[in-house]
């Protein structure tokens, strides 16, 4: 009776969930195979590579190399029409591939773990995966920035305020607006682009973390799994998710643009701005004020945002204190790299949709950008111009204009000549050819300006490199 009473107590103390005590909790913990099946064709794809290795190196026979391969098909099959039957009691895709096919082939199937351990068959797995999920963003980064080149095109005579500190500053082009855009994104699939190659390393052949005794070709494995060449260092190799951590830092990075292009649309397309609308495939209504339009899809990409950040800071945390070699630590590495990533591809997809969406109201847009006294520079410009004054007067007379402007609630092409003139008589009637917004638009050719010409020359530039 005592005995059965403490056993009762013992269970209760672990919890419900954990009524058979301390092994429950020990699987519960350990197992990995609820995430990590989604390397399921990485691994397939990796085991097939090293079981041909190791035939050719004569380190296995031609006739079991055969048998692996036959095997491991059958497994992928099984997997992709979800006829494979996952176990948590074997922890990981690792050990639930291994068992089926020592099933199916028998002792054959025992040959296949032959120098190499988990330690670098999850380095390669999961480099491969980040590999093709890197390949995968950088072409949805292409179709974004080719989203922008069409509307950058479409509108690089557009006039629209451009602001500092969300103040009207000075009237810029809608091209240009997306251009800079499209500059952000060029950078995210640069770093894209040096992600994969500071990764195109294959960790197989590192073993636990020494290497291996055995007589095998890591050229041969790396050319086979399409790496540039294999890692250098097996201690090294096994320890490092820096490839996912710069998978998570760029994907912060490239959230974070897309969060403030997000931003944009949601301010935009209120009925205060009025510059954009977008259509019922990107928006909701409320459902109790009949008359709303909500853009939840660019507002659930600015939250995706925090995801991201999230999965970044996990992972950092997670790998910070850990020595070398290998941690069980990092088993915690897939699901903060998984998540991010289905984020990070959605949000993408989503912002892309709505670029090619986004109906313009290029007259709200006209009007706004010549509010705010606008044109404020360009009067300065012209003063030191046309009537040679030092920069810093021509502001301080342009200052003057502003406010006399402002006292009369007109804008500064509404000011009567004789009112420049009592301010600084060199003005003369030539000042308001440089007053409108459209004169100031066309006026900024430096080299990277808002001038319609200057953006078109930006627009051919980016579509030859895209």
């Amino acid at each position: 009776m005592a005995d059965s009473t403490d056993t009762k107590s013992s269970n209760q103390m672990w919890g419900g969930r954990f009524a058979s005590g301390p092994d429950a909790i020990m699987e519960e913990i350990n197992a990995s195979i609820g995430f990590d099946k989604k390397l399921f064709a990485q691994d397939i794809r990796g085991s097939i590579a090293h079981a041909t290795m190791l035939a050719h190196q004569g380190i296995i026979s031609a006739e079991d190399k055969d048998k692996i391969v036959q095997g491991l098909n059958t497994i992928l099959s099984e997997i992709e029409s979800g006829n494979f039957e996952f176990s948590r009691k074997l922890e990981d895709i690792h050990m639930n591939v291994e068992a089926r096919l020592a099933t199916l082939i028998g002792p054959a199937a025992g040959r296949l773990h032959t120098a190499r351990s988990r330690n670098d068959q999850v380095a390669l797995d999961f480099r491969l995966w980040v590999k093709e999920e890197l390949q995968k963003t950088e072409r949805m980064l292409t179709d974004l920035i080719a989203a922008f080149l069409d509307r950058a095109e479409e509108h690089a005579e557009t006039v629209m305020p451009g602001f500092t500190h969300l103040q009207t500053a000075q009237p810029v082009t809608f091209g240009h607006h997306c251009m800079a855009y499209v500059e952000m994104f060029g950078r995210d699939r640069s770093r894209v682009r040096h992600a994969i190659e500071h990764l195109d390393e294959s960790p197989i052949g590192s073993a636990a973390l020494a290497g291996t005794g055995y007589p095998i070709d890591r050229h041969m494995t790396a050319k086979a799994l399409g790496f540039r060449e294999p890692t250098r260092n097996s201690i090294d190799t096994v320890s490092d998710r820096d490839f996912a951590i710069e998978f998570l830092a760029l994907a912060a990075i490239c959230s974070m643009h897309l969060s403030r292009l997000a931003e944009e649309i949601v301010i935009w397309s209120t009925p205060q701005f009025g510059f954009v609308r977008l259509s019922d495939a990107f928006s909701t209504g409320s459902s109790i004020m009949p008359q709303k339009k909500n853009p939840d899809a660019a507002e659930l990409v600015r939250a995706k945002t925090g995801r991201i950040n999230g999965s970044l800071i996990a992972l950092l945390t997670i790998m910070k204190g850990l020595p070398l070699a290998y941690s069980k630590d990092m088993q915690e590495d897939k699901e903060q790299v998984f998540d991010a990533a289905e984020s990070l591809e959605l949000a993408i997809a989503a912002m892309t949709g709505m670029v090619r969406d986004l109906t313009i109201n290029t007259a709200r847009m006209k009007a706004a950008a010549g509010s705010g006294y606008s044109t404020a520079t360009d009067l300065a410009d012209w003063l030191v111009r046309e009537a040679g004054l030092p920069f810093r007067d021509a502001h301080h007379v342009t200052g003057r204009a502003v406010a006399l402007a402002e006292s009369k609630g007109c804008d500064l092409a509404e000011l009567p000549l004789a009112d420049l003139q009592a301010i600084n008589a060199a003005i003369t009637d030539k000042v308001y050819d440089v007053l409108t917004v459209e004169a100031s638009v066309a006026s900024r050719k430096s080299f990277g300006g808002t001038a319609p010409s200057e953006v078109r020359k930006q627009i051919a530039y980016w579509r030859a490199r895209n």
